[in-house]
């Protein structure tokens, strides 16, 4: 049976201590400290319900822990315990509801001892009561009367973790409307009943605070915020107000759902979250700073000053319903005000009347809900007739629009206009088609009683029989005999086991430890024991003697590393007798203890809190001693030194002149046992060992591990494609799902990313050899207007932690280094220098063209193949012909082989932009924003027909055999269409958004489509009906090819897809790219697969024992790749940054493969053009003539000819 109360659960401050920049250790009461869960109930290792929230630890302490000298005083109002709710939502939108009294409680002694904090110091804690049902009152009062147990002289009768347990295991779920449960704490009689599923959805909270706190004018505003799904910021410097004053709007706006983003209590470290672009409701105590915010579009709330300000105007409600809106909730809040001019006629003023003069409660709450029900009612009146559940929509809102324009002689309302586009309105309907919730919906029952003449009122369910009474004992309640009383001066602590005990003194020994290294002796280090002596020594006094030289070594280190730390500015590192005498240990010690001993000693250092920041002289030697370390370790192959060197080198950093964090670890790079795949598997195991026992879900603790390794692979910089050809073998051998695949892609992807954000795109593994280290990524003298140093606050204690943190100044400017660098790399790769560009004063002659002749950006490109123009007499002129499309709404054809006067015709009738073109023999047919298609005769250049009939821009259009012609536009039709009768024959597909892509085989008639919904649709045109609709994708489908039995599809969600028509399946999922896969090719003659993605990678597919196996990578391309064009023995490629690439497959090769070999890799690079500087559109190959042209966002074509040498 289901709990009310889930878990309690104690907050606070935890064995380790970090500040909320990551920093270890205690510095003092002026810092806030980062919470942790201290005890729960129940346990972790239960499995009654799923565990808690990760964040929840963060959330009920919104500004963290702070640090105190005093604790409560009766005299003091901010030393009193704050109770209040909060509201946190799961992934999957379900909502976990918390009941919170935060408190200060003194520090336990052993932890104020570890850390060396004042003696009687008091911290902030917090109890919560979590629960899945939203009974705020209930969970309230319990957790009061807990505390009260606690604190209070009386006590109470048994230890308060037994009335804890009892309380969490025992109290039911009452039934809604069936039973009330009735359950004491200690002398305290409590009741939780939930009322019937039939009225309005239960909302255990008072509507006052809302409707005192805000006047009726921005109750209105917000209302309406909310419903057209703005972004919506609550401020007050109460915790309570926010949770119940975003918990009463979304109640207001029933029966319509919030969709989007909702942390009703922001914690202070998120602020940055509020510069999110997508809708969301939060809020966020007052004394939080927002200056450095953007803001813009967000709709701010101030609760404490009743002010709404935003810088995007909110849509008023239209007449009349906002007179009657406003006048309802008037009479509810001021009814003497309201009606003193009115004789009392009965009816339901005297309804409101009686109501309106008692003391707010739950009837005035009802009264409030249902006049924001019935005024949707009035807005949406009729809307039932407008629901179209067809393949292309599911609402007519121009229908319904036209319709309310009709009866109140107005124009659309803005309002109603944005409403109807909202997540939240498609998701009502989306919920009502096909279920049985319209039955009970009182928003359809109030415009059917309202379109009787009836009383609104009468929809509400009266009052049910009395609820049957549950009663909840505690048998151990006066059973004890004694009449002890427990009390406490603190809070107590539950019960715990033997390990979490150990792993608690571990920790504060760690912490603890820090303090005491200063005792150590700094003797210079005692000579070895030469072999010698060992070879007499017995195998037991050889064991001792062994013991006391790696302690005595160790000892020794740990002084020599503390006075390695103290090296000022004028000392020489590498001429220290600390960093001499450290070295001559490493390296003269055969068993490695002074390697392992000087990583441990350090390992040691940073969990005692130790920063881990270095100065410029001790980073020099630190770097240089951990790599000594790492190379002898490397010679014995002792893996766990390399291991451990690895971790700490990720923790220790610098800050350059330019402030930027710089790591040790990024100068181990030029270490060789980085580039052997079997220590990074070494370490994949390891990592699973070790925490194997912290998650159930074995391709989640995979997928862990593997972020973890992509990490120190990120921070070392090996380069992306070296990095993830490791990941991926590991991923492969432990089968993980496609799903983690893209996430682990995505992840590496994102974290190369930010390691140029800070250091640059450079040649890492050539600098890393540098004695004084790797340079800034900006020199110390070099300008630049627009750059400015990084913050030092908020870089936390690895760079990818800084770069998660949420100090937006920090993660601005590194990115703004990646926009410079990035810049910078085009340049140098992008046009050459004018000196280079001759050669012994004689031009060389470019294999390049720049043809010129639009006036706006190139939409659409085709190329004339053979096999369009082909008859009985042989090649027709116009093979190799491109035609082009543009923004200037003409379509031109040019004949490369005309060089300077390439342009052979200019095609208008156009009037926006020109989407897509095809051609045969004859005609050129191409398809625009303008909703038209237009077939031309491409001798006369005359237009021939023009086709009408999609209802949005076509998107595809190819020419067939006997005068037809095929259309996809972004209404989700697939048309064919007669061009000698200008008719539309057939509408032969329907598809439920818009269509991207499609590919047809006219020698079967089986048409292939995908786009906007993410779903592969397949057609036989000759048979009329629809074979099959592949569901897989979960984001826009880009590309399809189609090869006889086989369908290729690629998607935004970062995947392709093999499916076979004739079985109906999907063959394989072809995943790894780090972003959408714009483009797919079939290779009839190898039956293998090349799929292009915008992370700029190619990969060959091939079938292997079964499956597709990636068995190529190329990463010549930077951006985008955007076309994909596979012949017989030739490959063209074209990409968004203007680069291209053309690869051949040996002939040799061809024919001559065996069983086992690969086909796909045989393709290999045979030439690519220099990149210029431009950004392109489209891309269209020749492969007959090896010329590939691309369409740039400038209006220029960019024709390469391969063949010419230069």
């Amino acid at each position: 049976m289901a709990r009310v109360f889930e878990y309690f659960v104690v907050c606070g401050i935890g064995p380790e201590i970090r500040t909320l920049d990551g920093s270890k250790g205690y510095h003092g009461p002026e810092y806030y400290y980062l919470s942790s869960v201290l005890d729960q109930f129940p346990p972790l290792n239960h499995s009654l319900y799923p565990h808690p929230p990760p964040q929840l630890s963060t959330c009920v302490l919104p500004a963290g822990v702070q640090f105190y000298s005093s604790g409560f005083d009766s005299d003091d109002p901010s030393t009193f315990p704050r109770t209040y709710p909060i509201v946190l939502t799961e992934g999957d939108g379900s909502k976990i509801y918390v009941s919170c009294i935060s408190f200060r409680d003194p520090v336990s002694e052993d932890i104020a001892e570890a850390y060396r904090i004042p003696a009687n110091s008091f911290a902030d804690k917090c109890i919560c009561l979590v629960s899945r049902s939203p009974s705020f009152r209930i969970l309230r009062n319990a957790l009061e009367e807990i505390y009260s147990l606690c604190f209070l002289s009386d006590g109470s009768s048994k230890p308060l973790w037994d009335v804890i347990s009892h309380l969490v295991s025992n109290v039911p779920l009452p039934t809604p409307g069936k039973n009330r449960v009735l359950f004491a704490i200690e002398n305290c009689l409590l009741s939780v009943e939930a009322p019937p599923k039939e009225g309005l959805p239960h909302a255990d909270i008072s509507f006052q605070p809302l409707v005192q706190l805000l006047d009726v004018d921005n109750l209105i505003t917000l209302f309406t915020a909310v419903l057209l799904e703005r972004r919506i910021l609550l401020r007050s410097n109460k915790y309570s107000l926010l949770t119940l004053v975003s918990e009463a709007i979304c109640h207001l706006i029933y029966p319509f759902r919030w969709q989007h983003v909702y942390i009703p209590l922001l914690f202070f470290s998120g602020v940055d979250y509020i510069d999110a672009p997508t809708p969301y409701m939060m809020g966020l105590h007052s004394g939080v700073d927002t200056s450095n915010l953007a803001m813009d579009g967000v709709v701010v709330v101030d609760l404490d000053y009743n002010r709404i300000c935003t810088t995007e105007e909110i849509p008023p409600i239209p007449e009349p319903e906002l007179s009657s809106l406003r006048g309802d909730i008037l009479k509810l809040l001021y009814p003497n005000v309201v009606g003193i001019d009115r004789m009392n006629a009965g009816g339901s003023s005297e309804h409101y009347s009686k109501v309106c003069s008692k003391p707010w409660g739950e009837e005035h709450d009802l009264q409030l809900r249902f006049i924001f029900l019935k005024f949707l009612a009035s807005i949406l009146g009729g809307y039932r007739n407008f629901i179209e559940n067809t393949g292309t929509q599911v609402f007519n809102a121009q229908a319904f629009l036209k319709k309310r324009s009709r009866s109140t002689n107005q124009p659309p309302d803005p309002m109603i206009t944005q409403f109807l586009d909202s997540q939240g309105f498609l998701d009502y309907l989306e919920r009502g088609l096909g279920s049985d919730e319209n039955n009970s919906n009182l928003l359809d029952k109030l415009q059917d009683a309202i379109g009787r003449g009836q009383n609104p009122t009468s929809i509400l369910p009266s009052s049910s029989a009395e609820p049957e009474v549950i009663t909840i004992s505690d048998p151990d309640i006066g059973t004890s005999g004694s009449g002890a009383k427990y009390t406490y001066d603190r809070f107590p602590s539950n019960v715990r086991t033997e390990e979490q005990e150990e792993k608690r003194r571990q920790i504060l020994a760690s912490a603890s430890g820090s303090f005491e290294y200063s005792g150590k002796l700094n003797s210079p280090p005692s000579i070895l024991v030469s072999k010698d002596s060992k070879d007499s020594l017995s195998p037991i006094e050889r064991a001792a003697e062994r013991e006391r030289m790696v302690l005595d070594i160790k000892v020794k280190l740990q002084g020599l590393w503390l006075r390695l730390l103290k090296l000022g500015a004028t000392d020489d590192p590498l001429s220290s007798f600390e960093y001499g005498t450290i070295l001559a240990l490493i390296e003269s010690d055969a068993e490695g203890i002074g390697g392992s001993g000087f990583v441990e000693c350090i390992r040691e250092h940073i969990h005692s809190g130790w920063h881990c920041q270095l100065t410029e002289e001790q980073f020099i030697a630190v770097k240089e001693l951990l790599k000594t370390a790492i190379s002898r370790a490397t010679s014995r192959n002792d893996v766990s030194t390399i291991r451990d060197a690895l971790e700490v080198s990720a923790e220790m950093f610098k800050k350059d002149a330019n402030n930027v964090s710089d790591y040790v670890q990024r100068h181990l790079i030029s270490l060789s046992i980085w580039e052997e795949l079997r220590f990074w598997e070494g370490y994949f195991d390891y990592l699973m060992d070790r925490f194997s026992s912290k998650s159930a879900n074995y391709a989640s603790l995979v997928s862990a591990q593997l972020i973890t390794v992509a990490s120190h692979m990120a921070g070392l910089g090996l380069p992306d494609t070296d990095a993830w050809y490791m990941i991926e073998t590991i991923a492969e051998k432990n089968n993980i799902g496609y799903k983690q695949f893209i996430q682990l892609r995505g992840f590496l992807s994102h974290i190369q990313q930010l390691r140029i954000g800070y250091w640059g795109l450079s040649s890492i593994k050539g600098q890393s050899s540098l004695s004084n280290g790797m340079p800034s990524p900006l020199s110390k003298d070099a300008t630049n207007d627009d750059q400015q140093p990084a913050e030092a606050s908020g870089i936390g204690r690895s760079w990818v932690q800084s770069m998660f943190s949420r100090e937006v100044s920090s993660r601005s400017h590194s990115f703004s280094r990646v926009r410079k660098w990035t810049s910078d790399a085009a340049n140098e790769n992008g046009t050459p220098r004018k000196q280079d560009s001759t050669a012994g004063g004689k031009k060389i002659q470019s294999n390049i063209r720049i043809i010129r002749g639009h006036a706006g950006a190139i939409t659409a490109l085709h190329c004339v193949t053979k096999r369009e123009v082909w008859d009985l007499v042989g090649d027709r002129e116009d093979a190799g012909f491109f035609i082009s499309g543009s923004t200037d709404c003409l379509v031109k054809i040019w004949d490369p082989s005309l060089r300077g006067s390439e342009l052979r015709a200019t095609l208008k009738g156009h009037t926006r932009t020109v989407r897509a073109i095809n051609s045969d023999r004859g005609k050129v047919v191409s398809g625009s924003d303008d909703q038209s298609v237009l077939v031309w005769d491409k001798q006369t250049s005359q237009l021939l027909e023009e086709l009408k009939g999609h209802d949005a821009q076509v998107s595809c259009v190819r020419m067939l055999s006997g005068e037809r012609v095929l259309t996809a536009s972004h209404d989700g039709t697939v048309k064919m269409w007669d061009v000698r009768t200008d008719t539309c024959v057939a509408t032969v597909g329907r598809c439920s958004s818009a269509v991207l892509c499609l590919e047809y085989d006219d020698s079967t008639g089986i048409l292939a489509a995908g786009g906007r919904d993410a779903v592969a649709n397949i057609w036989d045109i000759r048979a009329g009906r629809q074979m099959h609709k592949f569901l897989g994708h979960t984001k826009w489908i880009r590309s399809i090819r189609m090869d006889r039995d086989t369908v290729i599809t690629g998607s935004d969600d970062w995947t392709a897809r093999m499916w076979s028509i004739a079985r109906g399946t999907c063959d394989a999922v072809l995943a790894c790219h780090a972003g959408p896969v714009q483009c797919v090719e079939y290779s009839s003659s190898d039956r293998g697969i090349i799929t292009g993605s915008s992370d700029g990678l190619l990969r060959f597919w091939e079938n292997d024992d079964g499956g597709i196996k990636c068995v190529k990578n190329v990463t010549i391309h930077s951006s985008a790749i955007l076309s994909i064009n596979a012949g017989d023995h030739w490959l063209g490629i074209g990409a968004a940054d203007n680069s291209m690439s053309l690869f051949h497959r040996p002939q040799e090769r061809l024919g001559g493969f065996s069983g086992t070999g690969s086909k796909m890799s045989g393709w290999q690079l045979y030439r690519t053009p220099q990149k210029t500087v431009a950004v392109v559109r489209c891309i269209a190959s020749d492969l007959e003539r090896k010329r590939i042209c691309s369409g740039g966002r400038n209006g220029l074509l960019r024709l390469w000819e391969a063949t010419i040498n230069i």
